[in-house]
């Protein structure tokens, strides 16, 4: 009620400053006009014109097609970018005095101009989704021109403040909550498809599921990234189990385990904005306080770039020398042609594939020095440790064009989250099992694999990649 009580206000503000402002501003070409709306909301008029110009120039980009959007981008980085006289000027004042004041005044020249354009234009009422809606068109571009980078920053700068932890509202979603946000969970779910209500019903409805979504005061239902739970006795190996129909019948004894299975962020505007940590850390407060029978939190996760790790390896190597090479083309060709079945019955193949996947966890990096996949980047910089990597965990065509099957379990012990996080924050160091570093050592199949002359020809081929 508040909420929309000061929505309604501020387009009612906008509705009479527009009345106040000259009508060169409202031309009829939306592509012209928008620059010079954008440069008269930077230049300091009242609060109900500049309310009245940030709905005006919301309206007039809506207009526009992505190449017109583009552009607009191109003038925000050109035209609202700090002056470099001021900038070398106030650099050099404070080289020559570095002083509170003149560290200020240094301060005041470093800030963008789109900084506060942005601000601005946040007046509007309803502007905050539309400002993401915004980033999500500038990230449909390649970010290579400097520029556009630039405002890109700016609007990630803004955001980590907007959407700071502290204005978030954890929300459960269950069968009860409004038919409008069941029906976005079903159209953000990334991970494991829902398909339609009934598969919904089965994840919200049974008592030993849950689902819990963060949601922002100023975007109104809608949920910035959701999480689906589901309470087990033990840790799962499939996903299987855990998606398939509830039995109905009362569980002979309470849960122990939280398998957290499915994290979705759901605003692309909002990508590189992080909330998937604290949804999880209050998740488990909530959930440890209803069900006081919890001692293990754990995930059943996806691996969404291993195929592709493996194709680039059996075409490149991973500079860790030929062997791997060879290794991963050999698992490529006994993978042609075998049905999930038949993967399933060949153990050479799957101890092949196990120590493939322990090297893309804890050997393989980036060209920045990281761990490649990046659900382990998550969960590991979270405090959580690599317990488990599981064979034909998902046989669903995502699941082997993406990871060949692979699913991982990252467990979180509590007793040891900050100590994980703190060895991989510093140095990259993965927190592991034993039973996954054991994977490494168990090289000998994937060599041997790789130097089986026949290679067996077993149909139907597994579906084409494509990208997701």
């Amino acid at each position: 009620m508040n909420v929309a009580f000061l929505q309604e206000l501020l387009s009612s503000v906008a509705e009479q400053g527009r009345s106040l402002l000259p009508r060169s501003l409202f031309g009829a070409g939306a592509e012209e006009d928008i620059e010079a709306l954008a440069l008269a909301l930077i230049s300091g008029r009242g609060e109900a014109s500049g309310v009245a110009i940030a709905r005006e120039l919301l309206d007039r980009y809506a207009q526009l097609t992505q190449e017109d959007r583009r552009k607009f981008f191109r003038f925000l980085a050109t035209e609202l970018r700090p002056d470099p006289e001021r900038l070398t000027e106030a650099a050099r004042d404070y080289a020559d005095d570095p002083s509170d004041v003149t560290l200020s005044l240094l301060q005041k020249a470093i800030d963008s101009p789109r900084l506060e354009f942005f601000r601005r234009l946040n007046l509007a009422p309803g502007a905050t989704a539309e400002i993401v809606a915004m980033r999500k068109d500038l990230l449909k571009s390649p970010l290579d021109d400097p520029g556009l980078i630039a405002v890109d920053s700016d609007l990630r700068r803004l955001f980590y403040s907007w959407f700071n932890r502290g204005f978030l509202v954890l929300r459960r979603i269950d069968w009860h909550t409004p038919a409008v946000i069941l029906e976005k969970i079903i159209r953000y779910e990334a991970v494991h498809e829902i398909q339609g209500w009934d598969d919904l019903r089965r994840r919200l409805d049974p008592a030993d599921r849950r689902c819990f979504a963060f949601f922002h005061p100023s975007l109104v239902d809608e949920p910035l990234v959701f999480v689906e739970v589901a309470l087990m006795r033990d840790i799962p190996g499939a996903i299987g189990p855990v998606l398939e129909e509830p039995s109905g019948e009362e569980p002979a004894k309470p849960p122990t385990t939280a398998v957290f299975y499915s994290i979705s962020n759901c605003q692309e505007g909002l990508k590189g904005i992080s909330f998937g940590n604290f949804l999880l850390k209050q998740v488990v407060e909530e959930l440890v306080r209803e069900v006081p029978t919890l001692k293990t939190f754990v995930t059943l996760s996806p691996m969404p770039r291993f195929m592709a790790w493996v194709e680039r390896t059996a075409a490149e190597g991973d500079g860790t020398g030929e062997t791997m090479q060879t290794e991963a083309q050999a698992l490529l060709d006994h993978l042609q042609g075998s049905s999930a079945a038949e993967i399933a019955e060949n153990a050479d193949l799957k101890a092949a594939l196990l120590s493939l996947a322990a090297h893309y966890f804890l050997v393989a990096r980036d060209g920045r020095g990281r761990t490649l996949d990046p659900v382990a980047r998550f969960h590991l910089g979270n405090g959580a440790r690599l317990e488990r990597i599981n064979w034909l965990a998902d046989p669903s065509d995502k699941g082997l064009r993406d990871s060949l099957g692979l699913m991982v379990n990252y467990l979180y012990d509590l007793k040891e989250i900050e100590k994980n996080h703190e060895a991989f924050a510093n140095a990259g160091t993965v927190a592991a099992s034993r039973a996954v570093r054991s994977l490494l050592k168990a090289r000998g199949k994937a060599k041997a694999l790789a130097e089986t002359e026949e290679v067996p020809a077993l149909p139907p081929p597994l579906p084409a990649k494509t990208s997701s």
